[in-house]
């Protein structure tokens, strides 16, 4: 079975829809949308009633801090990312703000986790930037693989039998083997606002018969998306970044 990882889609339809599309073509059975569904961009509504959708066809759906936040959930967060969300709310309806809330922190499915953020204390919403915090995040659940969001860059870390742990860096398109006896902590990158230099949407494909992750990317139309944030009068900033994945 393949399975669509999608994270940090940020209210971001055109790349949440492109990335749906892409996956569909690879033939993705699954889907997983690891968090922040919502926040920095305008489209909070429409993405929040895509997921919905999906969800009540079988995908799996899990909260990110952008999500709790939205539904009045104490959060620090920087003043571009609060503006965002002080809007965000005024722009989500009963029903999504009701279906953010019934998301789980995290969720199991055979060997593997989904969770948003560090699987150590996803309420914390830690971010997993280095080897040794993937360290801390795989050494805390027993599943073999973690597939996570929240940082915005793609990353994955394998933790042997002998516990030394290897970073790696993911090619784009590019499959790699998640084998035993390793355990595995993969960083999805992000749907709706890439940091890693490329303004291409990010997300991944595990096949689970062959235990392999590819990380996809995929061109939306950025400039929409920069005119929505800019015609809600959200901060510049959240706009112009798109353009550059920074």
């Amino acid at each position: 079975m393949l399975i669509a990882l999608l994270a940090d889609i940020h209210s971001n339809l055109e790349a949440f829809r492109a990335c749906l599309d892409d996956a569909e073509r690879h033939g993705a059975a699954r889907l997983v949308l690891l968090g922040d569904l919502v926040g920095y961009g305008a489209d909070p509504l429409a993405v929040t009633r895509l997921a919905m959708e999906r969800v009540a066809g079988g995908a799996i759906a899990i909260l990110g801090n952008h999500d709790a936040a939205a539904i009045g959930r104490p959060h620090r967060m920087n003043p571009e990312a609060e503006a965002a969300i002080l809007w965000t709310r005024t722009a989500l309806d009963a029903e999504a703000r009701g279906f953010l809330a019934t998301l789980p922190l995290e969720r199991e499915e055979e060997d593997r986790l989904y969770v948003h953020a560090d699987a150590s204390r996803p309420e914390a919403w830690r971010y997993i930037t280095d080897a040794e915090e993937a360290r801390r995040s795989m050494e805390a659940v027993p599943h073999r693989l973690t597939f996570a969001g929240h940082v915005h860059v793609p990353q994955l870390y394998g933790l042997t039998a002998t516990e030394k742990i290897t970073r790696f860096r993911p090619v784009s398109g590019v499959p790699v083997p998640l084998l035993r006896p390793r355990r595995w902590c993969a960083v999805m990158g992000a749907v709706g606002q890439p940091r890693d230099g490329d303004p291409a949407a990010c997300y991944g494909l595990y096949d689970t018969e062959r235990s392999q992750l590819a990380w996809m990317r995929v061109p939306y139309d950025v400039a929409t998306t920069a005119g929505k944030i800019r015609a809600a009068g959200l901060p510049e900033r959240l706009a112009a970044r798109l353009f550059r994945g920074a």
